[in-house]
């Protein structure tokens, strides 16, 4: 995702964006996870730092409640694309160091995280219009590309190719758009 991209609409247009990707209802987990994750993204742009305070705890009260409420763990710190859809809620764990691409699809049960804890910092990097099926795992510093879809239950472990479906204990590619391979 090119983040000069999101950060060239206001905070505004970027949640009704969001609010139009979650089917116009403000009342569903996904959108407010989003829209928490949008305050806590802009309150960073407030300065000095004595007037960003404030907001700080407000931001920190907000994404408590979405993490503990929904079971949605969207840190700030992540690079999320536009109209990125959560579908459902429960168990939703980002690491903040994720990339996820415009367009993509999260549900429930899916973890996006490390996998190896001597590499704080590696974190996946999800490409546009990425579909995670429900209880997908997706871990290390492993690139999906676009369009690509992770089947439920997928444990991924290494790169997706753009256009491609990966499925199983480990992924493992079953078609690809580009090349036409299936197994």
């Amino acid at each position: 995702m090119n983040n000069n991209e999101a950060e060239s609409l206001g905070l505004w247009q970027q949640l009704k964006e969001d609010w139009v990707a979650h089917g116009r209802d403000w009342t569903k987990p996904g959108f407010r996870a989003v829209a928490v994750y949008r305050f806590g993204v802009w309150r960073m742009t407030i300065e000095p730092r004595l007037l960003r305070a404030p907001l700080s705890l407000l931001y920190r009260s907000l994404y408590r409640k979405v993490r503990n409420g929904y079971g949605i763990e969207l840190p700030y710190t992540v690079q999320l694309g536009r109209r990125v859809v959560i579908e459902h809620q429960g168990t939703i764990v980002i690491h903040g160091y994720c990339h996820i691409g415009d367009d993509s699809i999260i549900r429930q049960g899916v973890t996006l995280g490390l996998r190896y804890l001597d590499r704080l910092f590696d974190a996946p990097k999800l490409g546009k219009r990425v579909n995670i099926g429900a209880g997908a795992v997706i871990l290390g510093n492993i690139t999906i590309g676009d369009d690509a879809n992770i089947g439920a239950n997928a444990v991924v472990l290494s790169d997706v190719p753009p256009g491609a479906t990966a499925v199983g204990i480990p992924a493992k590619v079953i078609s690809s758009q580009k090349t036409g391979i299936t197994s």
